[in-house]
């Protein structure tokens, strides 16, 4: 019996995958990654590498991307905190393309968010702090990254948190609107 359940969100091949989590007095057990349950549920990944971050309350990272041959996949989580997770579809022959999906996530709700490639992915921390783990299906190349203006007028992004508030890299703020943007699949 599978302990993963998969919801659908309306966008080809991006996921959310709900862990089984069993808790007693004692605290609570948790499969938050089972290759065999994934591949049983139809999603047949070898990940590579793991990712970890933490950040403070207000800090935007993103939007994010990994251009051909290294586009990414990655199952995002978040281990401690809540975030709004935020993708963006660049994949020009869905009809989906340019369009966002959200979704909040916490250390609680047993949620994670199956990413695949072909999408810019950011997120916005929402309490004081939060540990954020994702997986990724093909190793990280500085020469292929890339990214879209977490700001652009034309995604309409609600951050849920006041750009006053925001910390925001340097980088970040320097990435190009979706009509401008450089990205292949």
């Amino acid at each position: 019996m599978s302990k993963i359940k998969i919801i659908e969100t309306g966008f080809d091949d991006l996921k959310i995958i709900e862990c089984t989590r069993l808790g007693d007095a004692r605290g609570y057990f948790m499969e938050s990654y089972n290759y065999r349950d994934m591949k049983n549920a139809g999603i047949d990944i070898p990940f590579v590498q793991d990712n970890q971050s933490r950040s403070k309350r207000g800090v935007l990272r993103g939007l994010h991307f990994q251009n051909s041959p290294h586009a990414q996949t990655k199952l995002v989580r978040v281990l401690a905190g809540v975030i709004l997770d935020v993708v963006l579809d660049l994949r020009r022959e869905k009809s989906t393309f340019g369009k966002v999906y959200q979704l909040e996530m916490t250390a609680d709700n047993n949620q994670q968010l199956l990413v695949p490639k072909g999408f810019a992915h950011g997120f916005i921390v929402l309490s004081n702090s939060a540990d954020i783990l994702y997986k990724s299906d093909e190793f990280h190349y500085p020469e292929q990254e890339g990214g879209i203006l977490y700001s652009d007028p034309s995604l309409a992004i609600d951050w849920k948190i006041s750009e006053a508030e925001r910390t925001i890299s340097d980088r970040d703020k320097k990435h190009p609107l979706l009509k401008e943007g450089k990205f292949y699949f």
